[in-house]
């Protein structure tokens, strides 16, 4: 294994599923009707991410993921089902990370809800902790950090009008859409009093219009991943520095990819980070020979040919849209629409990351 040793058993390495959660199960007969198998279907769920749920289906001699929106789900078009199919179908000819899409159905008979299939990527993803059997040395951790800007860099440059994307968004004014809709969805959720979210809201309103303007005069729109980070990339168990796969297009749309690299940024956290932060890491930036933000930021504009610009708006704006990511989920739980104990703790998660965002305006990266 390039860049990193194996115990020899895929086994524990490749990112795995578990049994479904209660009151998330699907009707496995119905799923076999309908992808015509006669054989019994495995299922069993991949227990991260806290948006659309995803499941491992296995048949006699295939694999695959089955994506459909949360229980109690509240806002619709948060959950396209068939938008996301839909993507997966055009990126994948010219951006061979997109995993393939199989089959899609809206008939909400079969599962309660809109859902489609993919191919399952086998692979290694990095979440909190480096997987049991897997070791990184500083070199190794580096090449892998390079390899998830260059397969963002990559996306930015797909041509979006010759793979037939072009009307996946309107990059015109999207930040400013950016801004007012995330601050709608943050207020329309809101539990607690949290100050930060308010003094946030109003400060990058009154950016937005800076933010927009491009002071090289070219166009920047591209595709955005929207959620862009590692436990959303499947590396090569054979080379773990290769990305293989990019998962969860559910945000994805058309607009200025300084805003897809802030949320990147968003989510990357660095060795002399508060601890409080640690606790929201996506990923093991931690590690040592780990890029910091900053080189992010420089391999990105030097690998994308953009003009380097001042990103402090950017992952600003990009903390404040997770803490309402956040803000919506937890009031699903408080409301008694999901009952799974990972979203008791994050109202405090969303004042956290108002934290962070406040830090950054006085700090930068």
């Amino acid at each position: 294994m390039s860049g990193a040793s194996s115990s020899g058993a895929e086994r524990g390495i490749v990112d795995g599923a578990k049994p479904v959660r209660a009151g998330e199960e699907i009707d496995a007969e119905k799923l076999a009707a309908f992808l015509g198998e006669s054989a019994p279907l495995e299922i069993l769920q991949f227990p991260g991410g806290h948006s659309n749920l995803t499941y491992l289906v296995r048949t006699p001699d295939r694999e695959l993921v089955l994506r459909r929106p949360p229980f109690g789900n509240r806002v619709k078009s948060a959950h396209d089902m068939g938008r996301e199919f839909r993507i997966l179908s055009k990126l994948g000819p010219v951006y061979p990370a997109a995993p393939r899409p199989v089959a899609y159905s809206e008939d909400e008979s079969i599962l309660g809800a809109p859902f489609y299939l993919m191919e399952r990527v086998r692979g290694v993803i990095l979440r909190g902790a480096v997987p049991a059997g897997i070791t990184l040395d500083p070199p190794s951790m580096r090449r892998v950090c390079e390899s998830l800007v260059d397969s963002q860099v990559a996306l930015h440059a797909v041509d979006y009008e010759a793979a037939g994307l072009a009307d996946l968004g309107k990059p015109a004014k999207y930040i400013e859409r950016q801004v007012a809709g995330w601050t709608k969805r943050y207020r329309d959720a809101q539990t607690d009093n949290v100050p930060e979210m308010d003094r946030l809201a109003e400060w990058l309103a009154a950016r937005t219009g800076e933010a927009e303007s491009d002071p090289s005069g070219t166009i920047r729109a591209a595709i955005v991943h929207n959620d862009y980070k590692f436990d959303n990339v499947v590396l090569d168990l054979a080379d773990i520095t290769r990305v293989r796969g990019i998962l969860d297009w559910e945000m994805s749309t058309l607009g200025d990819p300084l805003m897809d690299l802030g949320t990147t940024l968003s989510y990357w956290i660095e060795e002399n980070d508060p601890d409080e932060l640690k606790w929201l890491a996506f990923g093991p930036t931690v590690l040592p020979g780990a890029l910091k933000r900053r080189e992010v930021a420089d391999r990105y504009f030097a690998k994308s040919g953009r003009a380097p610009r001042d990103l402090r708006f950017f992952l600003v704006f990009a903390l404040f849209k997770n803490a309402g990511v956040l803000q919506q989920i937890y009031w699903r739980y408080k409301q008694g629409l999901t009952k799974d104990e990972r979203f008791a703790s994050f109202n405090v998660a969303v004042r956290l990351l108002a934290l962070r965002a406040e830090a950054v305006l006085n700090e930068g990266l």
